[in-house]
C-alpha cells in the first residue's frame, strides 16, 4: 500500500516551508527608523542585535509569553527594544514607541513575507484527496489569524487547523506540539500522519519519535542536506517533487492491486 493511502493528515511547517521572510531584518528596522526621522541602522549590527534579543526573550518568556500570560504586543516591545540597544542604538521613550510600532505592525502584515508558488496548489491538492491539513509552527497568534490569511493561504481552503506555540505554550522540537496536532485532526494516529518540514531537529526527529511519517524539504540548498539524506530522511527540493513522488506511488500501489 503506498504512503498516500495510509494516510488520514498532512500536517505542514509553515516559514521555510509555505513561505519565507522576503528581504533582511534591517529593511524593516531601517524603514521604521527613517519614518521618524531617524538614520538607518547598521544592517549587520541590527541582525546580530535581534538574534541574541530574541534567544534572550525566548528563554526568559518562552512561546512568546504564554505562560507569563504576558501580551503579544508587549513580549515584542521587549524584543524589539532590546534588539536596538544590543545594536548600539537607544532612543528615547516616545521615539523608540513610533519606531516599534512601525516594526510591528509590518511584521504582523504579509509585507515582509513570499509564499512559494507551489504551496497553495500542494496544500489544495492534498485536501481534494481526503486529507486533513495542519500546520505546525513555532510561530505567534498573527500567523494565524492576520499573516496567513493576507498570503492567501485561508483556514477552509488551504488548511484545516493550525498549531501555533504562542497559542498553545509549547514548541518544537518537543513532541507535544505533535500530539496536539494529532488531536486536533481527529485522534488519528501517528502512523496515519505525514509531516513536512525544513528541520531536522525540529520537524523530522520529534515527528519520527511519534510514529508519524515525516520528510524534509531542502528549499535552498542548505549545507545539511546531505547529512539529512545519510542519516535515512528523504529529501525533496520543493512541494512540486513531493506531489509527484505521492502521486507516483499511488499510481505504482493501484497497478499492483
Amino acid at each position: 500500500m503506498s504512503i498516500l493511502r495510509k494516510l488520514r493528515c498532512i500536517t505542514v511547517d509553515v516559514t521555510g516551508t509555505l513561505i519565507a521572510y522576503k528581504g533582511e531584518l534591517g529593511d524593516y528596522y531601517c524603514m521604521a527608523a527613517k519614518s521618524v526621522g531617524l538614520p538607518c541602522p547598521d544592517y549587520k549590527r541590527m541582525h546580530e542585535g535581534f538574534k541574541t534579543a530574541y534567544t534572550d526573550m525566548a528563554k526568559r518568556y518562552p512561546c512568546f509569553g504564554y505562560a507569563a500570560k504576558m501580551p503579544n504586543v508587549d513580549w515584542w516591545r521587549s524584543c524589539v527594544k532590546d534588539s536596538f540597544v544590543k545594536a548600539g542604538y537607544e532612543y528615547d521613550d516616545e521615539t523608540f514607541d513610533k519606531v516599534f510600532k512601525r516594526i510591528y505592525s509590518s511584521f504582523g502584515s504579509s509585507a515582509p513575507y513570499s509564499v512559494f508558488p507551489d504551496s497553495q496548489p500542494f496544500l489544495r491538492w492534498a485536501r481534494q484527496k481526503g486529507l486533513t491539513i495542519g500546520l505546525v509552527s513555532n510561530a505567534e497568534y498573527r500567523y494565524q489569524d492576520v499573516i496567513l490569511p493576507a498570503l492567501g493561504l485561508n483556514k477552509g481552503s488551504e488548511w484545516d487547523f493550525g498549531v501555533f506555540s504562542g497559542m498553545v505554550g509549547i514548541e518544537k522540537p518537543d513532541p507535544r506540539i505533535y500530539e496536539i496536532a494529532l488531536e486536533m485532526a481527529g485522534n488519528v494516529a501517528p502512523e496515519e500522519v505525514l509531516h513536512i518540514g525544513d528541520s531536522m531537529r525540529k520537524d523530522y526527529i520529534p515527528a519520527k519519535t511519534l510514529g508519524m511519517h515525516a520528510l524534509l524539504l531542502d528549499r535552498f540548498k542548505t549545507k545539511d542536506a546531505e547529512s539529512w539524506r545519510q542519516s535515512g530522511a528523504p529529501v525533496f527540493p520543493d512541494l512540486v517533487a513531493v506531489q509527484d513522488w505521492l502521486a507516483k506511488e499511488d499510481n505504482v500501489a493501484a497497478r499492483l492491486n
